[in-house]
């Protein structure tokens, strides 16, 4: 058996670390969810976690060379999602100065649409394969893995990916729906460092190695 009680809960505390860290992913998650409500946000933490799986399944088959091969495809995807956060950042930047009810990107779709962009953001990121290669090797014994600890690993990922981030998309939209905090004329700044963050973070995929 190649996933022991002890080495899922590994993998399932590192996953959780991870997924806690803010990022780019966790800043899609909080602006879906915020402007869209948590069904939304939670649709965009699942899809998270949906392109997380293809890099585990990478990872586990060995197959980071495929990976490498096809980093034209995976390359297009980032700089798709790096430019889509980088115009929802500048959208939301505008529009803390503007009154018009105009529909911004980062409010477009519903919830198909949130877990797209989520996973395309996620894919976008090829290097993410470099972190899961040496990972389960470390962890789990894959030259032992059963169907039983495939199906263990894809729930230890979704659980411990998508439940982070649904407790971001939980918390944003609270927030977001506090009615105080219109009234308390924070709703301007808090869209200046929100879009802010979301045009670095686009800036970022563009420029990382």
């Amino acid at each position: 058996m190649g996933v022991t009680i002890w080495s899922g809960l590994t993998l399932f505390a590192v996953m959780v670390g991870l997924a806690a860290i803010p990022s780019s992913s966790v800043a899609l998650v909080v602006l879906r969810s915020a402007s869209l409500g948590v069904r939304s946000g939670v649709a965009t933490a699942f899809g998270i976690a949906a392109g997380d799986l293809v890099f585990v399944a990478l990872a586990i088959g060995g197959l980071t060379a495929v990976s490498q091969a096809g980093g034209l495809v995976f390359g297009a995807l980032r700089y798709l999602a790096a430019g889509y956060l980088i115009w929802c950042g500048l959208s939301l930047i505008r529009s803390s100065g503007n009154a018009s009810n105009a529909t911004l990107p980062y409010e477009w779709g519903g919830s198909k649409f949130s877990f797209l962009a989520g996973a395309i953001l996620t894919l976008g990121d090829i290097k993410a394969i470099l972190f899961y290669a040496p990972l389960f090797p470390s962890v789990v014994d894959v030259t032992a893995l059963t169907p039983i600890d495939l199906i263990t690993i894809t729930l230890i990922t979704v659980v411990a990916v998508a439940g982070v981030k649904s407790i971001y998309a939980v918390v944003a939209r609270s927030i977001a729906g506090n009615p105080s905090l219109s009234a308390s004329g924070a709703v301007k700044p808090a869209k200046i460092v929100a879009g802010s963050m979301m045009v670095g973070a686009g800036g970022f995929l563009i420029l990382k190695p």
